[in-house]
């Protein structure tokens, strides 16, 4: 910061530089003074106003080494008490630009809370008739209407999921409840979610799970298992998707691999950004581009490495490769 400082002070040293080279001038050009005694003398000048700028460097600039570091918080404590009048009008400034910020963060912050609240309530009230909705399709007596009908529900069903948990994930470390699950009933209660689509389409399943138990938190675990095998489903027919489990080096990886369309290669890349909808998903028109995002956004909370592979035409894997339990039991003492 001394370069900063030198430059601060610049007119006044080039002023004392000034008054000195004028002094010397003076006695150059008037014989009648002694020029030797007055260029001591100035020498001495020059020596105390070093003196004084090096003692008084430390005292000018504590206050803006501590503006420097700061870290931009709502809490000016740690920034030094201003001492100078300058520091005192650049602190409260400071002050009353951080109180402002404050009050309108608090504010988006309860309207965020308020609406976040509204919009989970409104998930639940709908809910409701969503279930009874269920109840009368399932009293159909046509076959292939009730087949239709069903797939609508369950597209309705899903988005209403997808929205319940996108308002969740920015608080899912407040909902994390890490334990001992097993796999199996994980997987089958959301295979059996999906039974009638898979009927319809010609779907079976082959379940395969050598790894049977991962440290993790079930809910969320089943919220990306559902991602993945809607995907798998929406974009297969008349094929059996493969889900297995091993333990590889400490990690347990499950694999859910569909012989549907693929993805294209171009697209790879970007399946987990928000709203990107793939070529297959544009023909469908039914795509949302939030399924994969929200799944890599609770995957990374619960360190999961989500990792996808696919062949155009010849089908899909995903991987999830879920850590070792004692990096989870430090992510449960967090």
């Amino acid at each position: 910061m001394i370069r900063q400082y030198l430059r601060e002070k610049l007119t006044w040293l080039l002023l004392l530089i000034f008054i000195q080279l004028i002094t010397l001038f003076v006695a150059y050009m008037d014989t009648s003074i002694p020029f030797e005694a007055l260029a001591y003398i100035v020498l001495l000048q020059v020596v105390i106003c070093i003196v004084f700028i090096w003692a008084r460097y430390p005292k000018e600039t504590r206050y803006y080494r501590k503006l420097t570091a700061w870290d931009h918080t709502y809490d000016l404590a740690e920034l030094d008490q201003a001492d100078s009048p300058y520091e005192r009008i650049i602190h409260n400034a400071v002050a009353s630009q951080t109180e402002r910020y404050r009050k309108e963060s608090t504010s988006h912050f309860l309207s965020l809370e308020q609406e976040k609240d509204e919009i989970l309530s409104w998930i639940h009230e709908v809910k409701t008739p969503l279930t009874a909705l269920q109840l009368m399709i399932e009293r159909m007596p046509d076959d292939r209407l009730r087949a239709q009908m069903t797939y609508e529900w369950l597209r309705i069903h899903q988005l209403l999921d997808q929205q319940l948990h996108q308002k969740r994930i920015p608080f899912m470390h407040n909902d994390l409840f890490l334990e001992n699950t097993e796999i199996e009933p994980v997987i089958v209660g959301e295979v059996r979610a999906l039974k009638s689509w898979c009927i319809s389409k010609g779907i079976g399943f082959d379940v395969s799970l050598s790894a049977t138990h991962v440290l993790t938190d079930s809910k969320w675990l089943s919220f990306i298992i559902r991602q993945l095998l809607s995907n798998a489903v929406k974009y297969s027919d008349s094929s059996d998707i493969v889900i297995m489990s091993e333990e590889h080096e400490g990690h347990v990886v499950l694999t859910i691999q569909d012989q549907g369309r693929g993805i294209e290669a171009q697209d790879l890349p970007r399946i987990f950004d928000k709203s990107f909808t793939s070529t297959n998903g544009r023909l469908e028109g039914t795509a949302t581009g939030m399924g994969l995002y929200l799944t890599k956004q609770v995957a990374q909370a619960l360190r999961i490495d989500v990792h996808v592979y696919s062949v155009p035409g010849e089908g899909t894997t995903v991987q999830l490769t879920f850590p070792r339990e004692n990096e989870m039991v430090r992510l449960a003492g967090m």
